[in-house]
């Protein structure tokens, strides 16, 4: 039987506890940056703090060898004003099994992520009527902080600018493009593009689903090559601060795993 991590069990020991003390909704409902890769153009509000967790799984398989990886992805926002946050990101817990297709050979590597760090800044609201999007730009430094296998090298920053449109039907329309200046394991830098598109609607005041297209890496192969996945998934509000998700992504190209998948909690204070 697969044990369950540490921080997943947590996550659902809050999320339960939280539930037994609810609200009902309110019409500020939580805004969350999981489970899609386009992240929204909402902050959390001055004063608040808002926690997003949960357990992703990852399966790949080349010609070479199977992989598979667990993670318990987190992302924690801190309010400064009502357009502006604080934020600290990380893949946290993460172990992973590297099966040699040939001769059977089994490598594992376990420990922390790096952290990321970051700030977004809500810089315009969104006109339906007027068909304005929002508009949030997001800058943050991936941090060499994490297990020895795990690390990257040096800081990496990123760069994103984020777009929503509210579309008829209480669908809406993101997009989200940017850049992150990255390194090579021996120190080289290259630059990595961003752009995803998602496509999300509303079934009922609780109930969303979403499919987008995630181009989460643009380089040269020498720098790894495009990862490029298409996504979908659900989120149900349980109150107007609690809320739980599920998600897919299938890789679409031989740089991309073949598949990713997972469930979360996000929590806001």
């Amino acid at each position: 039987m697969t044990r369950c991590p540490p921080a997943a069990l947590a996550a659902a020991a809050l999320a339960l506890a939280a539930l037994a003390h609810a609200p009902a909704l309110a019409a500020d409902a939580i805004a969350t940056d999981r489970p899609d890769f386009v992240e929204s153009s909402d902050v959390v509000g001055k004063g608040r703090v808002q926690i997003e967790t949960g357990v992703s799984f990852e399966r790949n398989k080349t010609a070479d060898e199977r992989t598979r990886a667990r993670s318990t992805p987190t992302l924690v926002r801190v309010g400064v004003s009502d357009t502006l946050e604080l934020r600290a990101e990380s893949e946290v817990f993460v172990r992973s099994t590297a099966a040699d297709r040939a001769t059977g050979a089994v490598q594992r590597d376990s420990g922390t992520a790096d952290v990321s760090l970051g700030v977004k800044w809500h810089m315009l609201d969104g006109d339906e009527a007027a068909g304005k999007p929002a508009v949030a730009w997001l800058l943050h430094a991936d941090i060499d902080s994490g297990t020895r296998a795990l690390r990257g090298t040096g800081v990496r920053p990123s760069l994103r600018g984020v777009a929503e449109w509210e579309l008829p039907g209480d669908a809406a329309l993101g997009v989200m493009a940017g850049a992150m200046w990255d390194r090579q394991p021996e120190g080289k830098r290259f630059t990595s593009g961003i752009l995803a598109v998602t496509v999300s609607k509303g079934w009922t005041s609780e109930f969303r689903t979403f499919v987008e297209v995630a181009g989460r890496q643009t380089t040269s192969k020498t720098n790894g090559g495009n990862v490029l996945t298409l996504d979908a998934g659900i989120t149900y509000l349980l109150s107007g601060d609690l809320q739980i998700d599920a998600a897919v992504a299938r890789g679409l190209n031989r740089n991309t795993p073949d598949l990713q998948f997972g469930f979360g909690v996000s929590m806001r204070f």
